[in-house]
């Protein structure tokens, strides 16, 4: 059985009933404990392609996956919005003139909010070329393309709904497109697919929309909340810099939304030095611009 080490420092420390907040949260027992999500090597955190490759590609674009996969990384991470007319496209600001050429294209739309155009329009804005001439061309995919683009090449993903309250009823939405591309079945939900983000009611919805679904919260919650995160979520992703080995544990120490051991995937790692910092603390993945810099500072390890 995997057994991660600071879990089980934190079980064996833990292993009683904490009331918090008006609430109780069972600590794992003594000894090891229920495994886990899906495993990993012992020590080797899981290494997430944030954005895609984006250090090397431009962020969320199909050639960012497309690179992530061409240097062996499973795990993908991406960011969904949502446009004027309705549809879901993969980008990660709320507004397109960072990382689009919207500025050109329409220059008495300022301040080029994702939410004020039409799919239509994102569809025509260069994508690419801000990050390298050799990307000019590559385009804002929709949410559909990009689980399309994933799927062919056998990826996972990590999927963040980003500022949902932008976008009422966005949380039912992702879903449905979700459903439609397949990747609400057993298989995808049990190994290919997490939902994330940095707002708790929408982690909270998504776990009452899809039970069954693997969830986690971006932030760093303080340890005395943790048991109050733990009743509808499974990993708590907090930014590196706010996090200690003891916070780790102390997350490792509930179970989760579905019955099975808390997990941190830490963000955003980009050196070496980091990496292996971040390893140390006892993380269980690591989101990365620079996939193949951590995994070669951490051994990291495809989760399967």
């Amino acid at each position: 059985m995997y057994v991660r080490p600071a879990a089980a420092a934190a079980a064996a420390l833990l292993g009683f009933t904490l009331t918090v907040l008006g609430g109780t949260a069972s600590y794992a027992a003594t000894g090891p404990g229920p495994a886990p999500g899906p495993a990993g090597l012992l020590g080797n955190p899981v290494v997430y392609a944030h954005r895609g490759a984006s250090a090397y590609a431009p962020e969320n674009t199909l050639d960012a996956v497309d690179l992530a996969m061409r240097l062996g990384f499973d795990w993908v991470e991406n960011d969904v919005q949502r446009t004027r007319d309705g549809e879901l496209v993969v980008v990660h600001d709320d507004t397109l003139s960072r990382t689009t050429d919207v500025e050109q294209v329409f220059p008495d739309r300022s301040p080029w909010r994702v939410k004020d155009f039409t799919a239509a329009e994102i569809a025509r804005l260069d994508a690419g070329s801000w990050f390298g001439q050799e990307y000019t061309g590559a385009r804002v995919p929709t949410l559909r393309e990009y689980l399309d683009r994933v799927h062919r090449n056998q990826q996972r993903l990590l999927l963040e709904i980003k500022k949902p309250e932008l976008y009422p009823g966005i949380e039912q939405q992702t879903l449905k497109v979700l459903d439609e591309a397949g990747w609400l079945d057993a298989w995808h939900v049990q190994q290919r697919l997490v939902v994330q983000s940095f707002s708790a009611d929408c982690v909270r919805l998504v776990h009452e929309l899809r039970p069954d679904l693997l969830t986690a919260f971006l932030g760093t919650p303080a340890v005395a909340d943790l048991p109050r995160y733990a009743q509808f979520t499974d990993r708590i992703n907090p930014w590196h810099t706010t996090i200690s080995a003891e916070w780790v544990a102390a997350v490792h120490g509930l179970l989760g939304a579905h019955g099975r051991t808390m997990e941190v995937d830490t963000w955003i790692v980009d050196d070496a030095t980091t990496a292996r910092k971040v390893r140390a603390m006892g993380v269980d993945g690591i989101i990365t611009n620079a996939p193949d810099v951590v995994q070669e500072a951490v051994g990291g390890y495809w989760r399967g």
